[in-house]
């Protein structure tokens, strides 16, 4: 174990494991290594019991047969990944981000998702408008929510860093995120809690509480690394970091969040590099001694 995982260890005393069978893994987390079969296959050759696919992945396999496979290791989805992207500089590119979204939606179900994972989008091309993007990302997400409610798909909003404002996601905090689930109804729409974006946000336990078990729909888990070099690419296993994960997942669990804990690692100069295997060794090892 690193020293960053002897140092989150020790952050909670006494630190009680998280159920094993409570891990699941973004498929982003050896994506470089493996295609979605191969990732399937490996996810439930190592005992790992929950599974979150990108959509390009599943497209590249193809829906149908992602679905028979995740059917057949009995896995759960705990979340697709991913729709959103709703602003856009005019009304055909809305209309299109419309469309991607209800097929997201679709495959979503056919899945067999807990919900699907909305990165919302940042600026249109071109625009430094970011309170309209905000406003376009709400009347999106309204608008989705007709289609997602009518055939039971939960919508989970995934704040990001502010790092990621102008370009991925312009909802940036757990407050924003409560705020549109208040104005929208929280009736199969909630967040997508994952620390890498919101660890630092001294609103977070606050947030938490306030959104309480019925918003909190899936919980992400990894690790900022100091220094970082990349901001995207550059995520850390958990323990490597600064994150107080186990502190988190209290907050979530003081909610009667029960779900399970989603593994999900960009990392373009070290986890990607790693054989696949490996990666999934370390993030069963890490989820029991530092999650």
């Amino acid at each position: 174990m690193s020293a960053g995982a002897r140092d989150v260890v020790t952050s909670v005393s006494p630190y009680v494991p998280p159920p094993a069978q409570k891990l699941s893994i973004n498929t982003a987390t050896v994506r470089q290594q493996w295609k979605l079969d191969a990732i399937i296959d490996g996810i439930a050759r190592h005992g790992i019991r929950g599974i979150s696919p990108w959509r390009d992945q599943v497209a590249e396999l193809g829906l149908a047969e992602t679905a028979r496979r995740i059917r057949a290791h009995d896995l759960t989805v705990t979340g697709y990944c991913r729709g959103g992207m709703f602003p856009a500089a005019d009304a055909a590119g809305r209309l299109a981000a419309r469309d991607d979204n209800r097929r997201a939606v679709d495959e979503a179900l056919t899945v067999g998702a807990q919900c699907l994972v909305l990165v919302v989008g940042g600026l249109p091309a071109g625009s430094k408008d970011i309170a309209g993007a905000r406003a376009q990302v709400r009347d999106g997400v309204a608008e989705l929510l007709d289609y997602s409610r009518g055939v039971g798909m939960p919508l989970a909003i995934e704040p990001l860093h502010p790092m990621y404002a102008a370009d991925r996601a312009c909802v940036n905090t757990m407050t924003h995120a409560n705020d549109l689930c208040d104005e929208l109804g929280d009736d199969g729409l909630g967040i997508a809690v994952d620390l890498y974006h919101v660890w630092w946000d001294p609103q977070l336990p606050a947030q938490i509480a306030r959104a309480g078990k019925k918003r909190l729909l899936t919980f992400h888990l990894c690790d900022w690394l100091v220094p970082t070099r990349d901001l995207l690419l550059d995520r850390g296993m958990m323990g490597d970091g600064v994150i107080d994960i186990p502190a988190a997942r209290a907050l979530v669990e003081a909610q009667g969040y029960d779900g399970m804990h989603e593994v999900e690692i960009f990392s373009s100069q070290d986890w990607w590099k790693r054989p696949p295997d490996e990666v999934l060794a370390t993030c069963k090892a890490r989820h029991l001694a530092c999650c």
